[in-house]
């Protein structure tokens, strides 16, 4: 199979919620609000500052998709691009998808003089997932990541 990636643009909107919603039910057995989802992939879509979703597409059909959002490192002078909401539909898992979104994201990376890397968090318990991001060279940060969500309700 050759898939081709592209930037998802606003009429893509349903697809990146749809999802977005099996990611958080799959990877985390959350349910979140599609309410709030929906407006918040909109806001994404609308304003490319905020990150950019690129898709994988084969025979016309959204298959696979992830988000770089930016972070920027005063210590580099630079942006990371964090790499989120990774999901491949199920009867295309284990396909390479993943890589071939990876890879491009990262030839992205290196061609934008204001990168300075990638980063992307994965959940504790999606052992899966972290091998296959360290099959692509990444490896575990220095950080553990610590948070407060006000919109989810974690502690805090």
């Amino acid at each position: 199979m050759t898939a081709s990636i592209r930037e998802a643009a606003l009429a893509d909107l349903d697809t990146v919620v749809r999802f977005n919603l099996a990611l958080a039910k799959e990877s985390e057995g959350r349910e979140l609000d599609e309410a709030v989802l929906r407006a918040g992939v909109e806001a994404l879509l609308a304003d490319e500052e905020k990150g950019t979703y690129f898709l994988a597409e084969f025979d016309g059909r959204v298959i696979a998709q992830t988000m770089i959002t930016y972070e920027w490192s005063d210590w580099r002078n630079g942006n990371f691009w964090w790499i989120q909401s990774v999901y491949v539909a199920a009867e295309h898992r284990g396909t390479g998808l993943f890589s071939l979104l990876y890879r491009h994201i990262h030839k992205l990376a290196l061609d934008t003089p204001s990168v300075c890397g990638l980063r992307l968090y994965v959940d504790h318990d999606n052992q899966h997932a972290a091998d296959i991001y360290r099959a692509l060279g990444m490896q575990d940060a220095h950080y553990d990541m610590l948070e407060v969500d006000f919109r989810l309700g974690l502690p805090g």
